[in-house]
């Protein structure tokens, strides 16, 4: 393990020590792929033990929180979906809080589309208030055609996250990214407003969601430019793990440091006391 600016011991459980909840990211981090990274139950086994709690962040707007929480009980963790967070929960709430009655024309797939309803907004395929793009995996052109007329008309336009590509078991597909650059190239128009890491209203969600405050919580992940950016950005602890995406050389190349570095999660489970 290497730490920045050569952490002693002491100094490490210090930074850990005030932390009551830890957001956690997925893949590279709790499990890869199908399979739950070597000390990643422990690391929650201990969280519990010392009267602290988790988190699971997610960006993907495409999966619902009951299909993580599915594939977690698979994995052996019995969890239920208070425990994960996504893009697409953090977007309701916003639009709740924010833009309370107002219409909502949703390019999203059925997950995203029953987590809206389920939120109490109010979708409209004709004339919405304002747009939301997701990570629609069901996409057509003609779904494309009616999102760049509603945002090239001038309507508001939130997306719930910014990734380009999204892995899967046999390499990358398109994610929102890819959906909202060909939103720009035929309206000139980027997203008003991003939801998901490394923004701050899915801070503002999980805030909401465990009653705490930013600096009372860890975000810990794999990658530099989504993950440890949400930390660093918004006053949570920073933590990378070296578990999955993420390398020491990405410091360098995104110019992100983290507060802390760890191969993976149980490399925690020391400096919990």
């Amino acid at each position: 393990m290497r730490q920045i600016g050569d952490l002693k011991d002491n100094e490490i459980r210090e930074k850990l020590k005030k932390i009551k909840v830890f957001c956690l990211d997925m893949d590279g981090t709790f499990y890869l792929g199908d399979n739950v990274i070597t000390g990643s139950m422990e690391f929650l086994d201990k969280l519990k033990s010392t009267g602290r709690d988790f988190l699971f962040l997610t960006n993907n707007s495409s999966r619902s929180v009951s299909h993580y929480a599915e594939k977690l009980r698979k994995l052996g963790l019995e969890t239920d979906e208070n425990h994960i967070l996504s893009s697409g929960q953090a977007a309701a709430q916003y639009l709740n809080r924010e833009h309370p009655g107002k219409t909502v024309y949703l390019l999203g797939n059925l997950s995203l589309t029953a987590e809206m309803e389920a939120h109490g907004i109010t979708l409209n395929e004709n004339d919405p208030d304002l747009v939301l793009v997701g990570f629609d995996t069901t996409l057509d052109y003609a779904k494309m055609t009616k999102v760049c007329d509603f945002i090239r008309e001038g309507k508001p336009y939130i997306a719930t996250h910014p990734d380009f590509n999204c892995p899967t078991a046999t390499g990358f597909i398109p994610d929102i990214g890819a959906i909202m650059a060909f939103i720009e190239a035929s309206t000139g128009r980027k997203a008003d407003l991003i939801i998901g890491k490394p923004y701050g209203e899915i801070v503002k969600a999980a805030c909401e969601r465990t009653n705490l405050r930013p600096e009372e919580m860890a975000m810990v992940g794999d990658r530099l430019y989504t993950d440890v950016r949400t930390g660093v950005d918004h006053g949570l602890c920073a933590v990378l793990v070296l578990s999955g995406e993420g390398v020491l050389s990405d410091i360098d190349k995104f110019g992100i440091e983290p507060d802390l570095i760890f191969e993976k999660l149980g490399d925690m489970i020391p400096y919990l006391d």
